[in-house]
This record gives structure tokens, sequence and C-alpha cells, in this order.
């Protein structure tokens, strides 16, 4: 997945501080929708991770059948929370 690709999908933009907030909402239920409809456990993954990123991740055992992507999950959210205190 290409996350500019995946940004002007869903927000019509690649530029994240330009999309309004309604504009933002709507295409973080969008991601939503498609994270629930998604098959690839490796797709699924890069939708969760942008939808954390951008404060609309479900629950990981929502997300995450299997406990081993919720346990990526879990570093993954350690990495990015590490990453924001820099």
């Amino acid at each position: 997945m290409n996350l500019d690709d995946q940004l002007f999908r869903y927000f019509g933009t690649t530029d994240l501080a330009a999309v309004p907030p309604q504009v933002l909402a709507a295409g973080i239920e969008h991601m939503q929708v498609d994270l629930g409809l998604e098959q690839d456990r490796a797709r699924r993954f890069a939708l969760w991770a942008l939808l954390h990123i951008l404060g609309g991740a479900p629950a990981l055992d929502v997300a995450f059948k299997d406990e081993g992507d919720r346990e990526a999950a879990r570093r993954f959210m350690g990495l990015s929370e590490q990453a924001g205190e820099d």
C-alpha cells in the first residue's frame, strides 16, 4: 500500500492539514468500513495502522483475530508513542 494513494483515496488529497474536519471524519469512517471488509492480513494491518495514527482505529481484539497480529499492533503502538515523544 502506498501512503499517498491511501490518503488520496480516503481524503481526496495527500495533505492532511488541508482536509476539513467533516471530510476527515468521513474518510476515517470509510477506512473503518474497508478494514472490516478487508481479507488480506497485510492490507488490514496497514489500514489499521493508518487509522491508529488518525485516532480512529478499533480495539485490537476487534481488528485482529490472530494473536500475532494483535502483538504486532501493540509493537506498532509502542513505536508510534516513542516517535511522538521525540
